[in-house]
């Protein structure tokens, strides 16, 4: 007969740090993207409110993982609104979303190779406008 080995005395105290430890990681990434989305919003109601200032932003990444997947512009030109798609857009996940603006370009009222700058409304959840084909100006068309 011997004593309770080492597994049978530790492993409750062993499994209960592992739940705690799990509980927390996953706390910490609602929290994580709680914050990522206050600080879309922010920057969205700054954006449609006073129409600025653009900077400081929240990166894509950031808008993504706060649910605010939808970026609303629209044409100084004609005044066509288009929602474009985050998650579409070729540019590294930790770009902040104000250095878009100089890419994006309407196409609408687009002359041979000009094309009138776009300038950024707010950040949605969802599409709320008709779908904005977006290019990369170095694309071809």
């Amino acid at each position: 007969m011997g004593t309770k080995s080492r597994e049978v005395i530790w492993s409750g105290r062993i499994m209960g740090a592992e739940i705690s430890a799990r509980h927390a990681r996953e706390e910490a990434r609602k929290a994580v993207r709680e914050a990522d989305r206050a600080e879309a919003e922010a920057w969205s109601v700054r954006m449609e409110g006073y129409g600025g200032p653009s900077q400081p932003s929240p990166t894509i990444a950031q808008c993504l993982n706060g649910g605010m997947g939808w970026l609303e512009v629209e044409c100084n030109r004609c005044k066509a609104r288009a929602s474009l798609p985050l998650d579409a857009i070729r540019r590294p996940r930790d770009t902040p979303i104000w250095k878009l603006e100089a890419s994006l370009k309407c196409r609408s009222c687009r002359k041979g190779r000009s094309a009138p700058p776009v300038h950024m409304i707010k950040l949605t959840a969802t599409q709320s406008i008709t779908p904005y084909k977006w290019v990369h100006p170095t694309e071809e068309r």
